[in-house]
């Protein structure tokens, strides 16, 4: 142990950055930076064991210092911080205007010597940096009387502060000072006692105890002792005996006191305990801290949130007590069993669906609403009145259960837009869900708690997140739903769709009912086939056909213009697109029923804009700099005698209003030109159907697809063959058979419709026949081209041309009836859209003609037949010129 010693004058000094070495302390510390490798070599390894030197506390975070743990009388393997050492700092302070090394570092005036207890030495490799490694006992205080530098380190001129060995002789006859040292000797003893529990190597603290005097026991106590920097100084500070005791005796009952709370709470914690939970004892050990600290309010503070939650949430009497029990099953689970998070979410959802919220509906205005239709929707009369009519039923009757309206219609043609409409007519919160591509019946009811991932279906999540119980909910794209072996989703909507049976609806995940009465469905479709009946039948059917050309160019012109504008930062002051510009991209690059397309191309004009104007932005950046002339133009036209032509520009701040005179004459015009420039040649013109049925064997057709009307063509034509018949063009069994029936037809009627002589009855003796649908990748099917097929075949027989103004459209049976279809609107507006003038239908399809716009019907001619003859009669130029016989 550590004997009173001389100290010399003066001490080399290695700083300490916060930390204290205080006397009695043994320290391992490794020596690496210049300045600390040449302290240690030239006072302590040169001198061997007669070598000193002063460690001394900084505060300078930017200091080089030597960072370490303290262990009375045990070695540590603590690394020295590689930071600046004291001749870096003076270094750096020469070249920060004189700033001396007393303002970048703090040293503490107080300090303890220290000698070596080994020594060795090393070198690193590659750098070949030497490097030692030191164990510092300390040995007595100091004070530092003046700092100053020698070579790389510092060196000071210090005074002993400890008592000489008569002073402590005298000391130690204090009564005082013994009263103090058997009371820390006394609370030392109950710490060691406690320690040995625990410890086997504490019996060596104990005969230090007994043998080491006091005022060296004080020191060596608290310096194995985590305690603060300030105190450590404290301790440091404290030259008086009396006052280190107490100090002392204070660390070691609060080291104390720390062991056995942490005691208390590990028996605390053992009662309760399970040998093979490890982690359960980690987290009751944290509840146990909390209670101590009066801080446990994590977990119970979380379920008794979660209960009031639920509470408020206005639950059924039934789903109430259902909650309870699953709320008591979750207090009793500890959070690191497998359950308690699926239940804890469990519960959150069950606190979050709004059982009672509702949207609170102003009195409902059908005038604001009609005009709200208008003013979103151009045209869609018929969808318009029939949302009206929904409407009044509702302010009429509000609780009033109404049918599931179903917008089927080809793409863009608003049926989404709609439904947000009524919701913002009914001033109630909208959900869209689609069903897209939906194949899991888990998608509508939800997965069962069993499963791991499980969550609630689509439709109680949609309500969860719009937080109400009556919402607008658009089922959007009803039709392409699928089923596989995880279900049918289809069928999981029947329930969800019905008013009597959605009451009750009861999700897999929430195994608990809930009301979907409140909810106002709406779906959307582009097709009705696709659609199970038993679905359907709970819908009423809307339909959007499409819309004629002069919608498309209202629509454009009031919602289209304004809104690519707005998306591409630009106004009508950058660009205009007139109207009859608008008519040209209609007819000549869009043959669509919605305005998609229509709105993708006026896009397109809208970048090229973009791109004019930012360039002339660029322009009129540029010229901004330009020199002020030394010669006035006016000057130098009047010299030249020619004739002068003003503009006044008005000056303003900064040129504003000469830039807005330019920016006013830069306007982009949209013209023919600019139209083939920048959509390219026109995809369609009227000159198509004329080009086409050009020779015999070739009709039009009307037809109806996903994306509304189109015109059809086909082709018939005959080869050396053994009278088969050759069907192309991606066909389905109903037009497969269509084309068989209308061939059977013209064999059958070949002596009437003079395709032969009455004894030549086999039209297809020694030749084939070829029946091909253009645009073979498209796949096609339906009863309503059997008069075009039959068309087809008579013109190829007779070698007599169509008229290429007319198309036509019908089922037909054997004995040659037209029977009616479907689709009559989008049909006609698909030949007003190519530009044919004569449309053949069923007669019976007259009603339909109602929803056909009279503008597109005051420029078709409409003819009704009945029969196969009466469309040969019109089809042809000049009739057809039939052999008089008796009809069957």
């Amino acid at each position: 142990m550590a004997e009173l010693v001389e100290l010399p004058g003066r001490l080399g000094i290695l700083p300490f950055r916060n930390k204290v070495l205080l006397p009695g302390a043994i320290i391992r510390i490794r020596c690496t930076s210049p300045s600390s490798v040449k302290l240690v070599e030239q006072e302590l390894w040169q001198r061997e064991e007669k070598g000193l030197i002063g460690v001394l506390p900084v505060r300078d975070s930017e200091a080089a210092t030597v960072g370490s743990m303290l262990s009375p009388g045990v070695g540590n393997d603590s690394g020295e911080r590689s930071l600046k050492g004291p001749a870096d700092v003076l270094g750096d302070s020469q070249k920060q205007d004189g700033k001396n090394q007393q303002e970048l570092i703090h040293w503490h005036n107080r300090g303890v010597a220290a000698r070596a207890l080994h020594l060795s030495r090393g070198v690193e490799k590659p750098s070949g940096r030497v490097t030692y490694i030191v164990v510092l006992e300390g040995l007595c205080r100091f004070s530092v009387q003046e700092l100053s530098a020698r070579g790389n380190y510092y060196i000071a001129r210090v005074s002993r502060l400890d008592m000489t060995k008569v002073e402590l002789e005298q000391a130690e006859q204090d009564p005082d000072l013994i009263l103090l040292s058997r009371q820390f000797k006394a609370t030392a003893m109950e710490l060691i006692s406690v320690l040995e529990q625990k410890q086997k190597t504490v019996g060596r603290t104990k005969v230090l105890l007994e043998t080491v005097p006091v005022h060296r026991l004080a020191d060596i106590f608290v310096a194995s002792f985590e305690i603060s920097f300030e105190e450590q100084l404290s301790m440091l500070d404290s030259i008086d005996l009396k006052v280190r005791l107490s100090k002392a005796t204070e660390l070691v009952d609060r080291h104390l006191q720390s062991i056995r709370v942490a005691e208390k709470i590990t028996q605390k914690v053992e009662g309760q305990l399970s040998k093979s939970q490890k982690e359960f004892l980690l987290r009751q050990q944290m509840r146990a801290i909390k209670e101590e600290l009066g801080d446990n309010d994590d977990d119970e503070d979380d379920i008794a949130a979660l209960e009031r939650k639920m509470q408020s949430a206005g639950m059924p009497p039934n789903i109430w007590k259902h909650a309870q029990r699953e709320l008591r099953r979750l207090r009793k689970m500890q959070p690191q069993q497998p359950g308690y998070s699926s239940s804890r979410v469990y519960l959150e959802l069950l606190a979050d669906l709004p059982w009672q919220n509702v949207s609170e509906e102003h009195e409902l205005d059908l005038r604001a609403a009609k005009e709200r239709l208008d003013h979103d929707h151009y045209g869609l009369v018929k969808v318009k009145q029939r949302i009206i009519e929904y409407l009044a039923v509702r302010k009429l009757k509000p609780d009033a259960r109404g049918p599931v309206l179903c917008f089927v219609g080809p793409p863009g043609v608003g049926k989404t837009s709609l439904a947000s409409s009524i919701a913002a007519a009914l001033n109630r919160k909208f959900v869209r869900i689609s069903l897209g591509g939906v194949k899991d019946e888990a998608d509508i009811r939800g997965h069962r708690r069993t499963y791991i991932g499980s969550m609630p279906g689509r439709l109680i999540d949609g309500l969860k997140r719009v937080a109400v119980n009556n919402p607008v909910m658009l089922l959007d794209e009803i039709d392409k739903t699928g089923s596989d072996v995880r279900g049918d989703p289809a069928s999981a909507l029947l329930e969800v769709l019905d008013p009597e049976q959605n009451k009750t609806f009861n999700d897999h995940y929430l195994n608990v009912p809930f009301d979907l009465s409140n909810v106002i469905f709406v779906a959307t479709a582009n097709r009705i086939q696709p659609i199970p009946p038993p679905l359907l039948d709970r819908m009423e059917v809307i339909e959007l056909p499409g819309y004629t050309p002069e919608e498309k160019l209202k629509i454009a012109m009031k919602h289209l213009m304004p809104r690519v504008l707005d998306q591409h930062g630009l106004s009508s002051e950058f660009l205009q697109i007139p109207e009859a510009m608008v008519k040209i991209i209609i007819q000549r690059y869009t043959r669509e029923a919605g305005v998609r397309n229509l709105e993708r191309n006026l896009a397109a004009l809208a970048r090229a804009a973009a791109v004019k104007v930012a360039e002339q932005d660029c322009a009129v950046q540029i010229s901004r700099d330009v020199h002020p002339m030394t010669s006035s133009i006016l000057d130098t036209r009047l010299a030249d005698g020619a004739e002068v032509e003003m503009e006044v520009f008005p000056m303003g701040v900064n040129g504003q209003e000469i830039s807005n005179a330019f920016s006013s004459t830069s306007v982009l015009l949209v013209d023919e030109a600019m139209l083939e420039k920048v959509l390219g040649p026109p995809r369609f013109d009227d000159r198509e159907t004329a080009e086409r049925v050009a020779t015999p064997g070739i009709s039009v057709g009307l037809v109806w697809t996903s994306f509304g009307g189109e015109v059809q063509f086909v082709e018939a034509t005959a080869m050396v063959g053994k009278g088969d018949l050759h069907l192309t063009g991606q066909l389905g069994d109903v037009i497969k058979e269509s084309a068989q029936i209308a061939l059977t037809w013209v064999r059958a009627r070949a002596a009437d419709l003079k395709l032969s002589a009455a004894d030549e009855i086999n039209l297809l003796e020694n030749r084939d026949i070829h029946i091909h649908f253009p645009a073979g990748a498209v796949p096609k099917d339906g009863p309503s081209a059997g008069v075009t097929l039959v068309t087809s075949l008579v013109s190829l027989f007779s070698q007599r041309k169509v008229r290429v103004d007319t198309a036509m459209t019908g089922e037909m049976t054997l004995r040659g009836l037209v029977l009616p279809v479907g689709g009559i609107k989008d049909k006609v507006l698909a030949a007003h859209r190519y530009g044919i003038k004569r449309v053949i239908l069923p007669e019976r399809n007259l009603k339909d003609l109602v929803e056909v716009p009279s503008a597109i019907l005051a420029g078709i001619e409409i003819l009704l037949v009945k029969r196969i003859e009466d469309v040969l009669e019109q089809a042809f130029e000049g009739g057809y010129p039939w052999r008089q016989r008796s009809k069957l």
